[in-house]
């Protein structure tokens, strides 16, 4: 294959699978699958940057700005300092182009990279491969992979192509990428998007079918109408004010799967108070401090799958603000839940 044939492609860390007890419905399983990995709206990711050019730090920061311009509900920061890093991002040429995908960077070492780019980010290719490893810390896995795709691989060839230069994989590192599709219960919807940034430039001959992709697939780059409704669905913008959680007082949540609710906590004595959840739905919970106008992660707890409540204990202190976050997996066989701190 000649230079304009061949591209490096974005090889992504496995994604972790959480333990669940077997006798789980099906439904209530499949929700827990498709959301545990999802940020919580209006987390604050923070990234930090590992020694790396000029040039290439500014096109991912572009990126960022990019993903946020759509309206989201996630916010963006850039620190100094790694210890105050969700994200690590370098630039190892030598490594490829890569990411975790969404909460499983909160696993990774603090003195490990979450993120890598393993070529240059300036050109049109180089942007979309920087909002692709982004998409990824977002929640999103690989289009192409999508077992609603319908695709139909001329396997012998994609074990050829990805096994040359410039990605040289060995067959399982193109199983992962490439050939497996993801479990229909970790997908979100039931179609696939060919234009979407989380798809590969795959050159012609390796697709059999759909038969409109055997001369190649050849996204047009950035980010896609169904990559906005994605990401907008799952982090819509956050409403600036926030109903008072007061304290002893059960508050009913009425929400679908994926949805969320905000509340703001202003606590009028200084000690240790309890968060929690009451009904039998999975939720995951998570309290902010708003220091200098910014939410800090405090405390959080994940209840999916698990016959018990989120709850977290935690010392909050009078005068200051405090946000806590909930959303919901399954409703549970009630369909409903509460919430309550004391």
């Amino acid at each position: 294959m000649t230079a304009e044939t061949v591209r490096p492609h974005c090889d992504t860390k496995p994604q972790s699978r959480p333990l669940l007890r077997p006798d789980l419905a099906p439904g209530r399983e499949r929700l827990i699958r498709r959301l545990r990995g999802k940020w919580v709206n209006g987390t604050v990711l923070h990234y930090w940057f590992l020694q790396g050019p000029a040039p290439q730090k500014e096109a991912v920061r572009k990126a960022f700005q990019e993903w946020k311009a759509l309206g989201i509900g996630l916010e963006f920061t850039e620190v100094a300092d790694r210890s105050e890093a969700e994200v690590r991002i370098a630039f190892d040429q030598s490594d490829g182009s890569w990411s975790y995908v969404g909460r499983d960077v909160l696993e990774i070492n603090a003195t490990e990279p979450t993120m890598n780019f393993g070529w240059d980010l300036t050109d049109e290719y180089g942007r979309t491969t920087a909002l692709h490893e982004i998409g990824h810390t977002l929640g999103m896995p690989h289009e192409h992979q999508n077992p609603f795709a319908g695709i139909v691989w001329d396997e012998p060839r994609v074990y050829e192509y990805f096994g040359g230069a410039p990605n040289h994989w060995p067959p399982e590192q193109t199983l992962h990428n490439v050939l497996r599709k993801i479990d229909a219960t970790e997908v979100e919807g039931s179609s696939w998007d060919p234009d979407s940034v989380m798809e590969y430039w795959f050159p012609a001959g390796l697709i059999k079918e759909p038969a409109r992709f055997q001369a190649g697939l050849n996204p047009p780059g950035g980010l896609s109408e169904a990559d906005k409704e994605w990401v907008l669905k799952f982090f819509p913008a956050i409403k600036p004010e926030l109903p008072v959680l007061d304290p002893f007082k059960s508050v009913p949540l009425s929400l679908s799967p994926a949805e969320q609710a905000d509340f703001a906590l202003e606590p009028s004595a200084s000690r240790t108070y309890e968060i929690a959840t009451f009904g039998t739905a999975d939720t995951v919970l998570v309290l902010f401090e708003n220091v200098d106008g910014e939410l800090r992660f405090v405390a959080g707890d994940d209840d999916s799958g698990e016959d018990r409540n989120s709850r977290v204990s935690a010392k909050l202190f009078q005068g200051r603000h405090y946000v806590v976050r909930v959303r919901l997996y399954w409703a549970g066989e009630s369909g409903q839940t509460a919430l309550m701190y004391w």
